[in-house]
């Protein structure tokens, strides 16, 4: 699971795959469609590992509720913007 931000436009993405860096490069670079495409370049600020699938989706869908998103503002107000990545 990860999190994106865009700081030419202070927008988040949040995902989950099992190739975080393949993955990375489909937003930044070779993706020719869809909504990330928008807001290049993107940084990767956060990344949790699952063993299980289903765990991952699991804190995705966490993270894109409202509290999740709350979460995820503020720490990149408080971490992020300090030292260029959010932690737990």
């Amino acid at each position: 699971m990860y999190i994106l931000y865009s700081p030419n436009f202070s927008k988040i993405y949040i995902g989950f795959t099992s190739n975080l860096i393949e993955r990375f490069k489909s937003h930044n670079q070779l993706g020719k469609k869809g909504w990330t495409i928008k807001f290049r370049p993107w940084t990767v600020i956060y990344c949790e590992h699952f063993e299980i699938k289903s765990k991952a989706m699991e804190r995705e869908a966490f993270l894109k509720s409202g509290k999740g998103r709350e979460w995820i503002h503020k720490k990149i107000t408080a971490d992020y913007m300090q030292t260029g990545f959010i932690s737990k």
